[in-house]
């Protein structure tokens, strides 16, 4: 078995800089703007948050909660988003493991039903995730599908 350390960002602060390019370099979305959540977060202006998963000092996934993810569906939040698992550590569970540890982090702080928008089909569901509608994305020529987790 693995020796991955699961962890939010509340139990190490000090790695919101280096989460935060980490999300940047995986999803071209500003540094700034992970900063701008992270904070958020840390400094209890929401209960939304960032999990990462570790491999010694390395991070090989991650994912966080916001209020919404670049869809239309205002009303539907919060949101995960930025889900990602370095190539090489997928097929691994490492996702699976970080969207369960988000559904009850969530629920403890007396935040459900969650959402995602994905254009996966068959992966969140093994993970307790419906299919709630589709949405269109910011910017999105297409609809995207728009899961909920109670």
């Amino acid at each position: 078995m693995s020796n991955y350390k699961y962890i939010t960002l509340e139990e190490v602060p000090e790695m919101k800089d280096r989460a935060a390019e980490w999300f940047h370099n995986k999803w071209g979305v500003p540094k700034e703007a992970y900063l701008e959540c992270m904070e958020a977060f840390l400094n209890n202006e929401t209960k939304n948050g960032w999990y990462l998963c570790m491999d010694g000092e390395k991070i090989i996934g991650g994912m966080g909660v916001i209020d919404n993810d670049f869809h239309d569906r205002k009303d539907l939040t919060p949101n995960v988003c930025a889900v990602y698992t370095e190539e090489e550590y997928r097929c691994r569970g490492i996702s699976g493991k970080l969207l369960n540890m988000v559904v009850e982090d969530m629920k403890k702080k007396g935040v459900s039903p969650i959402y995602l928008v994905t254009d996966h089909i068959g992966f969140y569901e093994k993970y307790g995730w419906e299919f709630y509608c589709m949405a269109q994305g910011d910017g999105e020529p297409e609809m995207t599908r728009l899961y909920i987790h109670k």
